[in-house]
């Protein structure tokens, strides 16, 4: 892929962890901050990030609102497997001469498509529920002691695709884990989880950063296919409630922790 374009991968082997929304605040922090974005679904089964934005054309339609949209494309995972290599080397060659930013949205499984992805990303995110059941797709934990059996199979994944991608541009993957739906109550689990993260963090080489909660505007945001930025403007339709303003704040977190380059302006601007 063209140096131009900075590749943002949002990957996990497990559904339910938030990926796609997370996805979609990403894609439209970066476009009110002026960049210009690429993004391309490669769970095309699932489709959540394709039907945010068909709802999102909607509701632009339905209010006359001028609702920022990236370039958006889909690639399919088919049997053939090299067809569908060429197919997303051929999508990615297109998006990043011309965008500043190409995020891709991963499904919640191991497919040779999302595999090249990961070997393409400057920078992943992976988005983890605050539980033991998806840490276990980081790495395997004693349920006595709490301590790291050995990293998972995720885990080894994208160590691997690291290698490949030293070894094809010499380039880097900053590798960043997003603690997701994070309890407001401060529980002895709560705590547990975020010390193996910790530990871990040095053992397979990510950061850890603060996510989105669990929060049921993102859910009512989905519908829309609007963000929480996009609420903040008079006209969306939407009765801005403190429940915003904190998970605003939240937004403003995880992109400052991404450290993106010029990635946070559209958060402050909000």
């Amino acid at each position: 892929m063209s140096a131009s374009a900075h590749a943002i991968v949002v990957g996990n082997e497990k559904g339910g962890t938030g990926k796609s929304t997370t996805a979609m605040h990403i894609i439209v922090s970066l476009l009110k901050a002026g960049h210009t974005v690429g993004a391309v679904d490669l769970d095309a089964r699932q489709g959540t990030l394709s039907r945010y934005f068909a709802n999102r054309r909607g509701t632009a339609a339905r209010l006359a609102l001028d609702l920022e949209m990236p370039r958006f494309e889909v690639v399919e995972s088919t049997d053939d497997g090299a067809a569908d290599r060429e197919r997303l080397l051929g999508v990615l060659g297109e998006l990043a001469p011309a965008s500043d930013y190409v995020v891709i949205d991963c499904p919640g499984h191991d497919t040779p498509l999302s595999r090249l992805a990961h070997n393409f990303a400057d920078t992943l995110v992976t988005p983890l529920n605050d539980s033991f059941v998806d840490l276990d797709n980081l790495a395997d934990v004693d349920p006595q002691s709490f301590e790291i059996r050995r990293p998972s199979r995720y885990a080894e994944t994208v160590w691997e695709e690291r290698k490949r991608r030293m070894l094809r541009d010499r380039g880097s993957v900053d590798w960043v884990v997003l603690r997701n739906r994070l309890s407001q109550l401060d529980a002895r689990n709560k705590r547990r989880v975020g010390d193996v993260l910790d530990r871990l963090a040095s053992r397979v080489g990510y950061r850890v950063a603060p996510g989105l909660s669990e929060r049921v505007i993102y859910r009512e945001l989905f519908l829309d296919g609007l963000t929480l930025l996009d609420v903040m403007e008079s006209d969306s339709g939407v009765d801005v409630t403190m429940s915003h303003v904190a998970a605003r704040q939240e937004l403003r977190a995880l992109m400052d922790a991404l450290q993106l380059p010029g990635g946070t302006r559209a958060v402050d601007a909000a």
